[in-house]
Parts: C-alpha cells; structure tokens; sequence
C-alpha cells in the first residue's frame, strides 16, 4: 500500500506521517526532505531555495519527479507533501488530507519554529498563495479541490495520537501495508 498524507503547514502532515511510519515501520518519503535536499545542492537557505523555486518552475518539477521515482518504485511508503496526492499514480493507495484552521496551524508554527503570531501568519498566508499559484502554473492543481482525498481530517479537533489511531484503522481495514 501507499499513502499519501498532504495538507498545509502546520496541518499536521510531518507529525502524523512520522508516527504512521514507525508504527508500521515502512519508508516515509517526504516532499519537505526533497526540497531541503534540493537547496543543500544548490547551497541556498530554504528562505532563499523557496524564493528561487517560485521564478523556477524546474525545482517543483523535479521535486515532484524525485517523489513519483520512489513512490513507483516501492511498494510500501508513505508520501508527505503538499501534492503527494497527485503524485502517486497506482491503484492501491490511500490519499489522505489534514487540515486545520489558519489560527491553530500558525500556533503550532509558531510552536515549531518560534516567531510572532502576526510574522508567522502573515508569512503563511504569503507562502500559501505563492504555492498555490505555483502549483497552478506548472500542474493545474487547485489545492482547495479536495475530490482526489479518499479521507479529509480537521486535525484541530483530535490531538496526534487519536488522528494516527483513526488512519491506522482506515489503513488496517484496506488490507495495510504488506
């Protein structure tokens, strides 16, 4: 199986999908550790990475190669990231979206990388339109059209461990990793 778990920052995306890769200790691949990588080559900050990739439609593209390469060529992960929904192109997959409100997901930011509750959201809300485009540009993906999700979850009304729980039994009931 795979999965894929997408959504906004500060959704909960890394934290549940790292607690779901331990659990069932499989590969978790994370579209955040590509892009880091990616500006490790080209001996950028992820500031300045970030700022680069929205002049350079190459950088989502190969961001996204690097994801559909491993996500085809294993048969039990985890794919994290913003469109890894739209990434993983097999039949036994289970794509999954956490989302939270802008309030909650800037304080757990703001938890996570420290910052005022105004930089912080008035960052995010730059970042999400700036990405928004960018995936609009290059793939015509609308982040706000939520139909290719097998599961939406509001991660604001469960805490971590409950949310890992009710993926556990979504994937346990589909036959799980083999």
């Amino acid at each position: 199986m795979l999965l894929t778990i997408s959504g906004l920052p500060g959704s909960g995306t890394t934290t549940v999908s790292n607690l779901l890769s331990k659990h069932y200790n499989v590969d978790l691949i994370s579209a955040g550790e590509v892009f880091r990588k990616l500006a490790d080559e080209y001996g950028m900050t992820l500031e300045e990475f970030g700022n680069f990739a929205e002049s350079e439609p190459s950088i989502d593209l190969e961001i996204d190669r690097r994801q559909q390469e491993i996500a085809s060529e294993k048969n039990n992960c985890i794919l994290e990231g913003r469109l890894a929904g739209y990434m993983a192109e097999t039949d036994n997959v289970l794509k999954i979206w956490l989302k939270a409100p802008l309030d909650v997901r800037v304080e757990r930011l703001i938890e996570r990388e420290g910052g005022s509750f105004d930089e912080v959201f008035e960052s995010t809300k730059k970042r999400e339109t700036s990405e928004n485009a960018r995936y609009w540009d290059i793939h015509g993906i609308d982040l706000t059209d939520m139909s290719i999700y097998d599961l939406v979850i509001d991660t604001s009304r469960w805490n971590q461990i409950q949310i890992k729980d009710i993926l556990r039994l979504s994937i346990d009931t589909l036959g799980g990793f083999s």
